[in-house]
Protein backbone atom coordinates (compact mmCIF):
# COMPACT_ATOMS: atom_id res chain seq x y z
CA UNK A 1 0.00 0.00 0.00
CA UNK A 2 1.07 3.41 -0.78
CA UNK A 3 1.73 5.44 2.21
CA UNK A 4 -0.33 8.64 2.90
CA UNK A 5 1.32 11.83 2.85
CA UNK A 6 0.43 13.31 6.12
CA UNK A 7 1.56 16.53 8.06
CA UNK A 8 4.76 15.17 9.45
CA UNK A 9 5.61 14.49 5.85
CA UNK A 10 5.51 18.55 5.35
CA UNK A 11 7.04 19.12 8.53
CA UNK A 12 10.05 17.78 8.04
CA UNK A 13 10.30 19.38 5.02
CA UNK A 14 9.95 22.46 7.03
CA UNK A 15 12.58 21.97 9.16
CA UNK A 16 15.15 20.56 6.37
CA UNK A 17 14.44 24.42 4.84
CA UNK A 18 15.35 25.77 8.67
CA UNK A 19 17.93 23.61 8.82
CA UNK A 20 19.31 24.81 5.80
CA UNK A 21 19.50 28.30 6.98
CA UNK A 22 21.73 27.11 9.85
CA UNK A 23 24.17 25.83 7.50
CA UNK A 24 25.93 29.26 7.22
CA UNK A 25 26.16 29.51 10.88
CA UNK A 26 28.85 26.26 10.46
CA UNK A 27 30.40 28.12 7.38
CA UNK A 28 30.41 31.29 9.63
CA UNK A 29 31.73 30.42 12.72
CA UNK A 30 33.43 27.12 12.04
CA UNK A 31 34.72 26.25 8.77
CA UNK A 32 35.88 29.77 7.32
CA UNK A 33 37.58 31.13 10.97
CA UNK A 34 39.77 28.08 10.45
CA UNK A 35 40.29 28.82 7.20
CA UNK A 36 41.34 32.63 7.41
CA UNK A 37 42.47 32.42 10.71
CA UNK A 38 40.06 35.22 11.83
CA UNK A 39 37.00 35.82 12.97
CA UNK A 40 33.93 37.05 10.74
CA UNK A 41 34.26 40.74 11.84
CA UNK A 42 37.99 41.05 10.99
CA UNK A 43 36.71 39.22 7.00
CA UNK A 44 38.08 41.30 4.18
CA UNK A 45 35.86 42.77 1.36
CA UNK A 46 36.42 39.37 -0.95
CA UNK A 47 36.24 36.87 2.25
CA UNK A 48 32.65 38.22 2.46
CA UNK A 49 31.59 37.84 -0.80
CA UNK A 50 32.94 34.28 -0.67
CA UNK A 51 31.03 33.69 2.10
CA UNK A 52 27.42 34.92 0.32
CA UNK A 53 28.72 32.63 -2.68
CA UNK A 54 28.95 29.53 -0.84
CA UNK A 55 25.94 30.25 1.00
CA UNK A 56 24.01 30.99 -1.93
CA UNK A 57 25.21 28.04 -3.59
CA UNK A 58 24.37 25.87 -0.83
CA UNK A 59 21.06 27.39 -0.36
CA UNK A 60 20.12 27.38 -3.98
CA UNK A 61 20.93 23.62 -4.29
CA UNK A 62 19.13 22.71 -0.83
CA UNK A 63 15.96 24.37 -2.33
CA UNK A 64 15.68 22.74 -5.32
CA UNK A 65 15.88 19.27 -3.50
CA UNK A 66 13.55 20.58 -1.69
CA UNK A 67 11.09 22.02 -4.11
CA UNK A 68 12.13 18.94 -6.32
CA UNK A 69 10.69 16.51 -3.38
CA UNK A 70 7.52 17.98 -2.57
CA UNK A 71 6.66 17.60 -6.24
CA UNK A 72 7.89 14.35 -6.57
CA UNK A 73 7.10 12.46 -3.99
CA UNK A 74 3.92 14.31 -2.55
CA UNK A 75 2.65 15.96 -5.35
CA UNK A 76 2.58 19.22 -3.95
CA UNK A 77 2.84 22.14 -6.89
CA UNK A 78 4.05 25.73 -5.31
CA UNK A 79 3.69 27.59 -8.50
CA UNK A 80 -0.03 28.64 -8.58
CA UNK A 81 -0.81 32.06 -9.54
CA UNK A 82 -4.10 33.20 -8.60
CA UNK A 83 -5.87 36.76 -8.59
CA UNK A 84 -5.82 38.91 -5.76
CA UNK A 85 -8.93 41.32 -4.72
CA UNK A 86 -8.08 45.07 -3.78
CA UNK A 87 -8.60 44.55 -0.23
CA UNK A 88 -5.91 41.58 -0.23
CA UNK A 89 -3.07 43.89 -1.61
CA UNK A 90 -3.78 46.50 0.25
CA UNK A 91 -3.12 44.42 3.50
CA UNK A 92 0.03 43.19 2.00
CA UNK A 93 0.93 46.92 1.46
CA UNK A 94 0.09 47.42 5.05
CA UNK A 95 2.53 44.34 6.14
CA UNK A 96 5.18 45.73 3.37
CA UNK A 97 4.85 49.03 5.25
CA UNK A 98 5.11 47.82 8.78
CA UNK A 99 8.02 45.91 8.26
CA UNK A 100 9.47 48.60 6.61
CA UNK A 101 9.12 51.20 9.51
CA UNK A 102 10.06 48.51 12.57
CA UNK A 103 13.40 48.16 10.03
CA UNK A 104 13.53 52.22 9.70
CA UNK A 105 13.04 52.81 13.61
CA UNK A 106 15.86 49.79 13.98
CA UNK A 107 18.14 51.21 11.53
CA UNK A 108 17.68 55.01 12.32
CA UNK A 109 16.87 55.54 8.83
CA UNK A 110 16.18 53.16 5.48
CA UNK A 111 18.12 49.96 5.49
CA UNK A 112 18.46 49.63 2.29
CA UNK A 113 19.85 52.98 1.64
CA UNK A 114 22.51 52.90 4.59
CA UNK A 115 23.37 48.99 3.53
CA UNK A 116 24.76 50.90 0.21
CA UNK A 117 26.07 53.99 2.23
CA UNK A 118 27.95 51.84 4.51
CA UNK A 119 29.16 48.31 2.20
CA UNK A 120 29.33 50.01 -1.58
CA UNK A 121 28.04 49.02 -4.60
CA UNK A 122 29.99 45.37 -4.77
CA UNK A 123 29.13 44.19 -1.46
CA UNK A 124 25.86 45.89 -1.75
CA UNK A 125 24.91 43.48 -4.61
CA UNK A 126 25.84 40.95 -3.83
CA UNK A 127 24.64 41.03 -0.57
CA UNK A 128 21.01 41.05 -2.12
CA UNK A 129 21.97 38.61 -4.36
CA UNK A 130 22.42 36.63 -0.72
CA UNK A 131 19.26 37.87 0.00
CA UNK A 132 17.18 36.48 -2.39
CA UNK A 133 18.43 32.81 -1.77
CA UNK A 134 17.55 33.66 2.07
CA UNK A 135 13.93 34.80 1.13
CA UNK A 136 13.70 31.31 -0.61
CA UNK A 137 14.50 29.38 2.33
CA UNK A 138 12.34 31.45 5.00
CA UNK A 139 9.22 31.18 2.00
CA UNK A 140 9.61 27.26 1.80
CA UNK A 141 9.41 27.20 5.74
CA UNK A 142 6.13 29.03 5.66
CA UNK A 143 4.98 27.15 2.91
CA UNK A 144 5.50 23.41 4.16
CA UNK A 145 4.60 24.21 7.81
CA UNK A 146 1.65 25.95 6.25
CA UNK A 147 0.66 22.96 4.46
CA UNK A 148 1.71 20.33 7.57
CA UNK A 149 -0.76 22.62 10.06
CA UNK A 150 -3.29 22.85 7.58
CA UNK A 151 -3.52 18.93 7.31
CA UNK A 152 -3.50 18.63 10.96
CA UNK A 153 -5.69 20.72 11.99
CA UNK A 154 -8.08 20.73 8.60
CA UNK A 155 -7.94 24.45 8.39
CA UNK A 156 -6.64 26.80 5.21
CA UNK A 157 -7.62 29.95 6.87
CA UNK A 158 -4.77 30.64 9.72
CA UNK A 159 -0.97 31.59 9.29
CA UNK A 160 0.03 28.23 10.66
CA UNK A 161 3.49 28.85 8.38
CA UNK A 162 3.95 32.37 9.63
CA UNK A 163 3.60 31.28 13.53
CA UNK A 164 6.34 28.65 12.49
CA UNK A 165 8.65 30.79 10.48
CA UNK A 166 8.72 33.31 13.14
CA UNK A 167 9.34 31.00 16.23
CA UNK A 168 12.37 29.80 14.47
CA UNK A 169 13.39 32.56 12.81
CA UNK A 170 12.68 34.41 16.69
CA UNK A 171 15.21 31.35 17.86
CA UNK A 172 17.59 31.23 16.01
CA UNK A 173 18.32 35.34 16.17
CA UNK A 174 17.61 35.26 19.76
CA UNK A 175 21.17 32.84 20.08
CA UNK A 176 22.89 34.36 17.05
CA UNK A 177 22.20 38.00 17.95
CA UNK A 178 22.61 37.70 21.71
CA UNK A 179 19.00 39.55 21.88
CA UNK A 180 15.73 38.73 23.10
CA UNK A 181 14.29 41.99 21.23
CA UNK A 182 15.83 40.74 17.87
CA UNK A 183 14.24 37.61 18.61
CA UNK A 184 10.48 39.10 19.26
CA UNK A 185 10.67 41.19 16.14
CA UNK A 186 11.60 37.75 14.18
CA UNK A 187 8.36 36.20 15.64
CA UNK A 188 6.76 39.19 14.23
CA UNK A 189 7.88 39.23 10.70
CA UNK A 190 7.66 35.91 10.27
CA UNK A 191 4.06 35.75 11.56
CA UNK A 192 3.68 38.66 8.66
CA UNK A 193 5.24 36.37 6.32
CA UNK A 194 2.55 33.36 7.01
CA UNK A 195 -0.29 36.64 6.69
CA UNK A 196 1.36 37.59 3.35
CA UNK A 197 1.38 33.93 2.38
CA UNK A 198 -2.30 33.55 2.90
CA UNK A 199 -3.03 37.30 1.56
CA UNK A 200 -1.43 36.63 -1.68
CA UNK A 201 -3.53 32.97 -2.29
CA UNK A 202 -0.77 31.51 -1.87
CA UNK A 203 0.58 32.31 -5.07
CA UNK A 204 4.40 31.23 -4.77
CA UNK A 205 5.23 33.99 -7.21
CA UNK A 206 3.63 37.20 -4.97
CA UNK A 207 4.97 35.29 -2.12
CA UNK A 208 8.83 35.34 -3.37
CA UNK A 209 8.45 39.28 -4.81
CA UNK A 210 6.61 40.61 -1.68
CA UNK A 211 8.70 38.65 0.96
CA UNK A 212 11.88 39.70 -0.83
CA UNK A 213 10.92 43.51 -0.59
CA UNK A 214 10.18 42.68 3.33
CA UNK A 215 13.87 41.55 3.78
CA UNK A 216 15.42 44.62 1.74
CA UNK A 217 13.25 47.39 3.19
Amino acid sequence: MEKKISGGDYFSLGMCAFGGLGIEGIYAYLLEPFLYKSSMQNWSGLQIIFHWIITCVTWGVLSYILIRKAASKYQFQISDEKKMKKWQWACVILCILFITGMNYIDWNGFKVLIEFQRKGALLFTFQHIYYAFETVLFMLIVVFMQKAFELWFKRTDFPFGGILCGITWGFAHTFTKGSIYVGLEGIIIGFLFGITYLLVNKDIKKTYVVLFLMFIL
